[in-house]
């Protein structure tokens, strides 16, 4: 009699049920050995037996088998055993259906806020907060960037989701294999430059520094050309470049630049890219042979697109010496303009050749620069980003740059970025003068809080100090200028553009 109770019983029943229930479904090599020794022994056992039953014995009361019967027979079990054997042995297949492993490849994509706030504190300190996840390529001396798709991302595609340009921290990027794109994701053909700039697109300095490594990279791969752009700033999407930077890019490029506004997605549907290139680090990590080799191109393109002499040679504007006092209006332009011209202009008459110039950056066409640039080898002029049109005169010439009051002690390194530009861009930086009158600060002068009342302050004017300054910069102008045209083929010139 069972003792066992009725739960018992039952919790039994289920267990066995369940055994029973549970489907082999992978391959063990240890139970393979089992299945195979124990057929090995069956075998075994009825081959022997075949071989008594071959010969009956007159004793043997069952009737015996002829040799081809009974061989036979025995065919048909090593046949039988042999071919279940073999079944229980081959491992299982399981392989999927590829539409069911592309779901679960794209129900894995996980999107990430472009700006990530872990390092909202410090944007700019060794990795950035825009897209925080992926490393940069790094080659020697090169621009670093990352490309999708490439051996890093592993073939696969960037996507982006989101349109804010308030919050970076709400759009958001991921990778997917070209094969499981998100859904409702649209791809979007050709090259896409994805730019990240902390600063703005409308200052011509902060929206060239962004734009620069794009230059240097479509230079080095085979002058391959953007079909669009995508902009962000702090991870806020941007929908426009300044003019001038506009122009520049368009020159080029050769093309105007196609600045992507996702006016055809929602706001939640990914877009994804067939190639994508993206820079976050400006020109870090670049050798100044390669940053000046990129600024080459960008004078060499914006020349042409203005139709401007390549060749100072062959200009019949251009002076021997060419001096430009650029000029600011409001924010750190000259009190006394006519006083500083005035001492420039003096200095000027007394070198053979030399023409002075004076242009207001506010007033002139970007062709309009590029022109007054080409005809240049002294630009004059404050602190500011017209400064930054330095780059469009020809390697060598020379830079002056003035500061109003209270800079030095609180304005920081960004009060050298034309010092970094003259570098880079193959020019000469012949120091500044710091005015050391002006507004006064209520505070102490290293005061941060000065900065507010020093930031765009008018800049004096000290005839002595300009007057040498001018002429020592232009005897040795004019020295250089000398040493080139005794040598045979003079200056090196541009004849043409590389990227044609």
């Amino acid at each position: 009699m069972n003792n066992y109770s009725p739960a018992f019983r039952r919790h039994k029943s289920l267990k066995q049920e369940k055994n029973i229930m549970l489907p082999f479904s992978c391959y063990s090599p240890k139970l393979s050995l089992y299945i195979l020794a124990t057929c090995v022994i069956l075998l075994m056992l009825l081959q022997i037996r075949s071989l008594h039953t071959v010969f009956p014995t007159s004793s043997s009361p069952l009737p015996s088998l002829s040799p081809s019967a009974s061989w036979s027979l025995f065919q048909q079990w090593q046949n039988l055993v042999l071919n279940r054997t073999l079944a229980a042995a081959s491992p299982v297949n399981c392989t999927q259906n590829p539409d069911s492993m592309n779901q679960k490849l794209r129900d894995s994509i996980t999107f990430l806020p472009l700006k990530d706030l872990r390092f909202s504190n410090r944007p700019l300190d060794g990795h950035t907060w825009f897209m925080s996840s992926m490393y940069d390529t790094r080659e020697e001396g090169e621009v670093q960037y990352q490309q999708f798709p490439s051996e890093p991302s592993k073939g696969r595609f960037l996507c982006l989701k989101g349109r804010d340009t308030h919050d970076g921290s709400w759009n958001y990027y991921a990778l997917a294999w070209p094969e499981a794109l998100p859904t409702n994701a649209t791809l979007m053909k050709g090259l896409t430059f994805v730019s990240y700039n902390h600063y703005n697109y409308d200052n011509i300095w902060h929206g060239l520094s962004a734009v620069m490594p794009f230059v240097a990279w479509h230079r080095k791969n085979s002058c391959e050309k953007p079909t669009r752009w995508v902009l962000y700033h702090w991870g806020e999407l941007r929908f426009k470049m300044g003019t001038w930077l506009n122009l520049l890019m368009e020159a080029t490029f050769g093309q105007a630049p196609y600045i992507e506004e996702f006016n055809d997605v929602d706001d939640d549907q990914p877009v994804c890219f067939e190639k994508a290139v993206v820079m976050r680090h400006n020109e870090g990590g670049m050798w100044r042979e390669r940053r000046m080799e990129a600024y080459d191109l960008m004078r060499c393109k914006a020349r042409v697109y203005c139709n401007v002499s390549l060749d100072r040679r062959d200009s019949h504007e251009r002076p021997d010496i060419g001096i430009t006092l650029l000029m600011r209006s409001g924010a750190r332009s000259f009190r006394n303009e006519t006083a500083v011209i005035g001492v420039f202009e003096k200095e000027c008459k007394k070198v053979k050749g030399c023409r002075l110039m004076v242009a207001y950056s506010n007033n002139l066409t970007f062709c309009q620069q590029v022109k007054q640039m080409s005809l240049t080898d002294i630009l004059i002029s404050p602190h500011g980003a017209q400064l930054t049109n330095m780059f469009l005169m020809d390697r060598n010439s020379s830079v002056m740059e003035f500061y109003p009051k209270g800079w030095l002690k609180i304005a920081g390194v960004g009060q050298y970025v034309y010092h970094w530009i003259a570098s880079w861009s193959g020019m000469r930086h012949r120091g500044e003068w710091r005015d050391p009158n002006g507004e006064s600060c209520p505070y102490s002068d290293e005061d941060h809080r000065c900065m507010s009342v020093y930031k765009n302050g008018l800049i004096g004017y000290n005839e002595t100090h300009f007057a040498e300054w001018a002429r020592n910069v232009l005897n040795d102008v004019q020295t250089k200028r000398l040493e080139e045209e005794g040598t045979k083929n003079g200056t090196a010139s541009m004849k043409t553009c590389d990227c044609n």
